[in-house]
Formats: C-alpha cells, structure tokens, sequence
C-alpha cells in the first residue's frame, strides 16, 4: 500500500486543510511543487471537487486566491462531463495527429526511455501508483507524438497503475496530448522537462528545440514495441446478504463516498463486477487502495459479481448508486454525483468553454 496515500477520509482532508493555494498555483508544475495529492480520493469518489471547494472557503481562502486551484478542479469536472456525452474509446474530435502504431514503445513500459526523469517518473508510478500531471504529459508526448503509437493502449497502460485512474480524466488527457481532443499535438523538450523536473540532463532525443520536435524522426530507443494485456486480480467475495425491508447503497470504483447515506440504515454493498475489471484492469495496488477504503464504510459488503445478481435478492426500486458512464446495466435510483457547479451540464467542444460558463455560476454560488 502507497505510504502517500493513506487510505482514509481523514488522510483526504488532511491533504486539503495543508493546501496553500498560492503556493500551489506558483509551483504545481514543478516536480516538487505543493501539489494537493488528492487526485486517489476525488477519483475513487471518497470526496468530490465541491466539498474540496467548500472546504477551502471554510479554511478562510478566498476564491480570487483560489483560481489555479479551481481551474485544474474544474479540468476534472469538465472530463466528467465529457464523458457523459461522447463515447470515450475513440478519437473525440478528429483523428490522432501522428500515427504509425496501436502499441506502446517498449522502453516505456521498462522505465528505458534514456531521458532520467521519465524513467525514474515510470519506476515511481509502479512503486507508488502516482505520477506528477507534469510528467503525465511528458509521457503521453514521447509516446503518442515522438514514438507516434496511437494513444489508447499507453492510456491504458497508465491507468492501470495509477491510484487514481479515472476513465474520463485520463483518456481526455491523453487524447488532448495526442491532438485527438485539441487544436495542435503537445510537444516538451529535453529543456523543459529539466526546468520542472529539477534535472540537468543533456544528449537525449529529445534535446533540441521546438521547432525541430514536430519533425523528429522515431528514435531507435523508442522503435521496439509491445502488446500489453492486463488482468485484474480479483479478491474474495462476502456471501451477499441483504435485508429486503431496506434500500440497499451500491458502491463500486467509483463511488466509495463514505458520507453517502451515512445516517441511513441500509444495505451496502461494494460491487467488483469482473466484466468491469477486464474491460478496465486495474493493477494490484488499486485493487488493495478500493478495498481499503471501502472498509471505512461501516457494514460493507464486498460482493464479486453482476449487478444483475444484486437484483436478483431486491427489487430495482430499492437500489441506489450514484450516476457514472461506466454503470453499464445499473437499475434502480440513479442518484447525481457532486459537482462544482451542477448548473453546467451540456458538452462544451473546450474546457476554456467550460470555465467561462462555469465560473459565473461557481461565482455566484459562493459569493451570494
């Protein structure tokens, strides 16, 4: 289990009551800037990007302080809603910009890169299941517009590993590096990524400027590729009990909000569906972090299964699960997920589109 990522509610809070949001917006992109770390708890639903909001506010912030901080909450919603509206596994605006193949480079896989930050960042996300967002691009960029590999396996690939992998969040972002979701490819030098990364490394293939990275030819080191295929190691399974006189709570990797219904007197039961986990594999690590948390929530169940096996034992009427695109097959009382601001909904072709609409309201809701 990650030391960083203490799998508790109170280690979330914690992690927002140390937030200084200007330290954060002068120093988040760099490799030892005061980041937040809470990505693994909003992603796994422990806490949502509005009680992250609320509590600042309460903390004494004001939200003119706040903008960076805000802004990059608000990238996170705006995927969600993304997601909402197009179909994730496939290319959301046009097709990639550079493409050659639909693997990922081996020496990405193997942390081989020849470029030291990256590599130490690959060996730092298998050990801690974490990668700074700064270096998240950086990867995604070698891969998709220096190796040219299309960008859904490397996405997939990335998320297994990552304790806070979440399906909107990373395939958007890995489709705006790749230009599949944006204007123009993402593109970093070897110049850059020692500014943020606190590196001093020169020679790489990535070593010359910006105006030559669109041309590059496919260095040798990134020429070998792999074919990956990831299983999820499932976990044993309670025998399923529940009580028919009342409303029975699903969770799933998504939804461990242990604030959901806390003071009401139901069924609770964690569903590990293994449909769900071999279209989406999780390594491990992400698998332990979920049931972690899960067992913060008093009475928990933990049931491997369908959903359909849930409704075998309660009627759809009495079941509620907050609303997720990737609930495939879920009846029963879809509940909202909490949202920083609700009132904007509608796909918007840009985020930028989405912050202009969504900071009048955020505004307003917090300074009426």
């Amino acid at each position: 289990m990650s030391l960083r990522f203490e799998p508790t509610i109170n280690a979330a809070w914690k992690k927002i009551d140390n937030i200084n949001p200007k330290q954060y917006a002068n120093t988040r992109n760099y490799l030892d800037g005061a980041v937040t770390y809470l990505s693994p708890y909003i992603s796994r639903g422990v806490i949502s990007t509005k009680q992250v909001v609320e509590r600042l506010l309460q903390n004494g912030h004001k939200l003119a302080h706040m903008e960076v901080l805000l802004k990059e909450l608000a990238w996170r919603d705006y995927f969600q809603r993304v997601a909402q509206h197009k179909n994730l596994q496939f290319d959301i605006k046009q097709r990639q910009g550079k493409l050659n193949n639909h693997q990922i480079p081996e020496a990405i896989v193997q942390a081989n890169t020849g470029i030291e930050a990256i590599d130490t960042a690959i060996l730092n996300l298998y050990a801690d299941g974490y990668m700074h967002n700064h270096l998240r691009m950086y990867t995604a960029s070698i891969v998709c517009n220096i190796a040219q590999s299309h960008w859904k396996m490397p996405a997939q690939w990335m998320y297994y590993h990552l304790l806070d992998g979440d399906f909107a969040s990373n395939i958007c972002s890995w489709q705006w590096v790749a230009g599949a979701n944006s204007s123009k490819l993402y593109f970093a030098n070897q110049e850059n990524i020692n500014t943020y990364t606190n590196s001093n490394q020169q020679g790489t293939f990535l070593d010359c400027s910006y105006e030559d990275l669109p041309d590059l030819n496919v260095p040798k080191a990134l020429m070998p590729l792999l074919n990956i295929d990831y299983q999820t190691v499932l976990p044993p399974t309670d025998v399923l009990q529940i009580n028919p006189n009342l409303p029975t709570l699903v969770y799933n990797y998504y939804n461990l909000d242990p604030n959901w219904h806390a003071t009401q007197d139901a069924n609770r039961i964690l569903i590990i569906e293994p449909s769900f986990f071999q279209k989406f594999p999780v390594a491990p690590h992400c698998m332990a972090f979920m049931l972690a948390l899960a067992k913060q929530i008093p009475n928990m169940q933990v049931h491997l299964g369908t959903f359909q096996s849930v409704l075998n034992q309660t009627p759809a009427p009495n079941i509620f699960f907050k609303e997720h695109p990737l609930n495939i097959g879920y009846q029963g009382i879809q509940e909202p997920r909490d949202w920083m601001v609700p009132q904007v909904s509608t796909y918007l072709p840009s985020f930028f589109a989405y912050w202009k609409k969504m900071s009048k309201h955020l505004y307003a809701n917090y300074t009426s």
